[in-house]
Order: C-alpha cells, then sequence, then structure tokens
C-alpha cells in the first residue's frame, strides 16, 4: 500500500488486488471523513446538526447521486474500480434503500478507498469537491444551512 498523507501505516496489498468490499470499507470512512471536514468549515454548527446536514452527503442515494456526477470525468482505470465496486457481493441486503442505489453507492466508495490507498489524494479531493458543489456542482449552501439549522 503507498504510504498518503493521512495515515501512515506499513505494508498492506496492493489496492488494484483488494477485494472491492475493503476498498469500500475505506472509502467510506474517507468519505465520512472528508463530509465532515467540509461541513465543519462552513458554519458553526452542533454535532448534532451537523450529523443531520452530513447525511445529505452520505447516505446511500447521495453517493449514488454523486457518482452519476463523477461518471463522465472518470479515467478508464477509475470506471474499471466503480464496476468492480458495483458488482462485489456484499452478502447483506440494504436496509433503507434499494438494491441498485446501494451498489452504486459501494461502488463510489470502493473509489475513494483505492484512490486513498494508492495515495492519490489530489484527484480524490477533485471528486469529492464535485460531490461537494465546490467545483460547479450545487450543494446546499450556507443559507440553506442556517434554514435548517433554525428548523432545529
Amino acid at each position: 500500500m503507498t504510504k498518503h498523507s493521512l495515515f501512515q501505516y506499513p505494508g498492506g496489498a496492493d489496492p488494484k488486488l483488494m477485494n472491492p468490499l475493503v476498498l469500500a470499507y475505506i472509502g467510506d470512512a474517507v468519505y465520512e471523513l472528508a463530509v465532515r471536514q467540509h461541513l465543519a468549515s462552513r458554519a458553526n454548527f452542533r454535532p448534532n446538526q451537523l450529523h443531520k446536514q452530513a447525511t445529505r452527503y452520505v447516505s446511500a442515494k447521495a453517493q449514488a447521486l454523486a457518482l452519476e456526477r463523477w461518471q463522465p470525468v472518470l479515467t478508464e482505470e477509475e470506471a474499471d474500480v466503480v464496476r468492480r465496486g458495483r458488482n462485489a457481493k456484499s452478502g447483506t441486503s440494504p436496509k433503507n434503500t434499494d438494491i441498485l442505489v446501494y451498489r452504486h453507492s459501494t461502488a463510489l466508495e470502493c473509489l475513494v478507498g483505492y484512490l486513498y490507498c494508492l495515495g492519490r489524494e489530489d484527484r480524490l479531493s477533485q471528486l469529492i469537491n464535485l460531490s461537494l458543489g465546490m467545483e460547479g456542482g450545487e450543494s446546499p449552501s450556507t443559507d440553506e444551512l442556517q434554514h435548517d439549522r433554525r428548523r432545529d
């Protein structure tokens, strides 16, 4: 495994050979951390409000939509990783969404884990920024977040 800036753990398998569900496991944590960091930088919310806002990005449905946004800019290699993640059989069924949405969410997490394990933080940031609306995409504005905050 290539060293990356967040954590420095030696060894590990080549990400190209890793089980896609293991990559998704890692990608889930990395994506969640990126979303939390983004939200924490935008406004001064209480933790329960941050959690509510985070679910707008990290739910299976939101991740499937983010993957749609990413599709046109993926390289062939990245599209192959997405296919591997989408086609991986987890052995569990989703609780709150349909299986197709769940598989697309897993595919996004798989790609995030793959890029993270390869140490491709710049590319990972580009894609995550698309999800967060930081590069021409749409995400909840600070005004929308403030409105949601007032309802709490």
